[in-house]
């Protein structure tokens, strides 16, 4: 569980970004502390990914400031914050289809290898020593996440759950110390994605903070100690589940003024 007490280990203040004349972000402060799971909610068009490609080095913030861990990142590349400890998955499946579920973990992992160019090219023993560790994390991970076909299957011959799943296991090849979840649950069904629960729990148990979006309110409500809640690129509401459930600001922002 979060300390309430600790600093946060990741810090948004009054981020703003613009596309044109189009305001994605405005003003948005949030924290995330360690041990927890973090729930972003809204509407489509929120502004829920924009925040996600900011925090992950895809998109630079145009105001505001962004903190992870002590340390400043407004202006970063992907590979540094991955570096740094952030990891994410898409909306969007995106894996190797035609590498093997393991090859698709191993690649995840060697942003922690050491072996360099010339190590690489001449396969010395500390650089088959290495591959043969990443291969050892890349199986024990596929356990860990619950894919228990053949490693050498191939990523596209693997169910739409098991992608979902294996890509949560190439996230968490990169060691993290925030998971981030872009819609890990869209197009489960029920059972699978009381399975996901269970997993993204597990997950937290084991130390990894999580910030998840997902349009499954009941997930998010079930799952996260806190949740976020953007509209028209805004945060509206920031609290614990139930109070969440119960803001009218929330249930005009999904349901529209003549039902809140």
């Amino acid at each position: 569980m979060s300390d309430i007490k600790a600093p946060p280990l990741l810090q948004l203040s009054a981020v703003g970004k613009h596309f044109g004349g189009l305001a994605a972000l405005t003003d948005v402060s949030l924290h995330i502390r360690h041990g927890e799971i973090y729930g972003l909610i809204g509407p489509n068009g929120a502004g829920k990914t924009t925040l996600f490609n900011i925090l992950t080095g895809l998109y630079q913030l145009d105001s505001g400031s962004f903190t992870f861990d002590g340390h400043s990142y407004n202006c970063c590349k992907p590979h540094l914050l991955a570096k740094a400890g952030i990891a994410r998955t898409f909306q969007n499946i995106r894996l190797f289809a035609n590498m093997s579920a393991l090859e698709n973990i191993m690649v995840g992992r060697h942003l922690r290898t050491r072996t360099g160019v010339w190590g690489a090219l001449t396969r010395n023993t500390a650089a088959r020593a290495e591959e043969r560790e990443t291969e050892q994390r890349a199986h024990e991970l596929l356990r860990y996440v619950g894919i228990h076909r053949p490693a050498h299957t191939l990523a596209k011959n693997l169910s739409y759950g098991e992608q979902r799943r294996l890509e949560i296991a190439r996230a968490l090849a990169t060691d993290p110390t925030l998971l981030a979840l872009d819609e890990p649950a869209a197009g489960m069904n029920a059972t699978e994605t009381e399975s996901l629960k269970a997993l993204l729990q597990t997950i937290r148990d084991h130390g990894i903070t999580i910030l998840l979006i997902e349009h499954d309110v009941k997930l998010i409500m079930g799952l996260c100690d806190r949740v976020a809640v953007l509209n028209y690129g805004k945060k509206i509401a920031e609290d614990q589940p139930e109070a969440i459930r119960n803001n009218p600001a929330v249930i005009e922002a999904y349901l529209g003024g003549s039902h809140a």
